[in-house]
């Protein structure tokens, strides 16, 4: 059974200060932490008006993806269908957005997180990154094309209260 996640969304208008821009937020990469979580509160708690969305992160779900559209017999088959079932959201996802938060955590390699930030770098999409200081050598291409390098979710809040709020 293929499960597929909704998309994450979230509206907010403040009464204490109105937000003269909305934003649609993309947040892509590391799907084993709550930062997704915590860059949502934040911009709740800033009143800021921000629609989220985000690839699947339910692993075995996108590892399935294109189950459905017949049996393989090497990995590298069913890896390849359910990558571009997976890219329908992921490609579409992306282009309607505003910006893309794209976050590479210390635990594993998020491939698919540098290949969203080189999609949004071919498309001109503003991006910022959301990693720790020591990936950044091996990120310095990634970020060189970012609008921001941002090192904790109250700086991707920050930044978005700034560019929705100036």
């Amino acid at each position: 059974m293929v499960v597929i996640e909704r998309t994450i969304r979230f509206r907010h208008h403040s009464k204490q200060e109105p937000s003269p821009m909305s934003f649609t937020v993309y947040l892509s990469g590391e799907i084993h932490t709550d930062w997704r979580d915590e860059i949502q509160r934040g911009a709740e708690a800033a009143g800021l008006d921000v629609e989220f969305t985000a690839p699947v992160t339910d692993h075995p779900a996108s590892d399935a993806a294109g189950d459905h559209l017949g049996e393989n017999d090497s990995q590298f088959w069913r890896d390849h269908q359910s990558a571009k079932v997976n890219a329908i959201r992921t490609r579409t996802l992306i282009e309607k957005s505003d910006m893309v938060v794209v976050r590479f955590g210390d635990k594993y390699k998020q491939w698919n997180a540098a290949f969203d930030a080189g999609y949004c770098a071919a498309l001109g999409k503003p991006y910022v990154t959301l990693h720790d200081a020591d990936i950044v050598h091996a990120l310095k291409e990634v970020d060189a094309e970012a609008k921001a390098w941002c090192t904790t979710t109250d700086q991707v809040v920050e930044t978005l209260r700034y560019v929705l709020r100036a």
